[in-house]
């Protein structure tokens, strides 16, 4: 008997091309769920590293079904409301419904805040903040018409508890994403609908990988001076899986009266 049973639901996912997204698709898929996997597929112009192409996104795909689970890929840009509501559409006459949405698609890389171009503070917060309005505005707008409740999980992060070196639209990104969570939570609560967000240190993903990449191994020490030693629990890189296990609580029956949280999934970072 699997911990979650998901059978007979879907799930929505968004920046499921890889990493943490693809991790969520397919921890969801073993405990039964069908799902929708969405991503960008192409890169945007300020971003410091390669984001998911058409076919990694089909990977995720593959990999759903091979978990016995039925797999509905779609391109799609959070920060294109049109784009959101077809493929919210699509989804719900695919398979009937949304049970779950995993808005989990975002971006990140390093700048100073006076030197930052309108155009890279415009990217980080469309992408990290208003896509996951515009996606729970639309799947919300499903669950209520369905009447059955439904459960919305966001990928906040550590840095929206707090302040970050070289990363401050990313900080308010994710500063919003937790007050989103609240403010949808006291709205959506009388339809049955839950609403949290988890909070992530940093996370060996492709993302991390490519902002190491981009900015060299002495950008990640010059933000290890400024913040100190990133975890408590120091015993390897937090893994995307140990990421998704907070998405499958908060996304199952045990988290019923659990809404407007932000549970840190950062090996003790905020405890300190």
């Amino acid at each position: 008997m699997p911990a979650y049973d998901f059978s007979g639901q879907v799930a929505f996912v968004t920046g499921a091309g890889r990493g943490q997204g693809r991790s969520h698709a397919v921890a969801y898929a073993e405990h039964g769920a069908d799902v929708v996997v969405t991503d960008i597929c192409e890169n945007m112009e300020t971003s410091d590293y390669d984001l998911a192409t058409t076919e990694d996104l089909q990977t995720t795909a593959d990999m759903i079904q091979e978990e016995g689970q039925e797999a509905l890929a779609l391109e799609m840009d959070v920060r294109d409301e049109a784009q959101v509501e077809a493929a919210v559409e699509e989804a719900v006459e695919h398979f009937g419904k949304i049970d779950i949405l995993a808005n989990n698609a975002g971006i990140w890389n390093l700048e100073y805040l006076h030197e930052m171009s309108e155009q890279k503070w415009d990217e980080m917060i469309d992408a990290d903040l208003k896509g996951v309005w515009l996606c729970s505005k639309h799947v919300a707008r499903h669950m209520i018409e369905r009447g059955e409740g439904g459960k919305i999980v966001s990928t906040a992060s550590t840095a929206g508890h707090g302040a970050s070196y070289r990363g401050g639209h990313y900080t308010a990104a994710k500063h919003g994403v937790v007050g989103l969570t609240r403010s949808l939570a006291i709205e959506l609560g009388e339809h049955g609908i839950t609403v949290n967000c988890v909070s992530p240190t940093g996370i060996a993903s492709p993302m991390t990988e490519g902002i190491i990449e981009a900015n060299g191994q002495e950008a990640i020490e010059e933000l290890s001076e400024y913040t100190g030693s990133w975890n408590v629990i120091d015993e390897g890189p937090v893994e995307p899986r140990d990421v998704s296990e907070a998405y499958l609580w908060l996304s199952s029956d045990a988290a019923r009266y659990v809404t407007g949280i932000s549970l840190p999934v950062d090996a003790g970072l905020m405890a300190k």
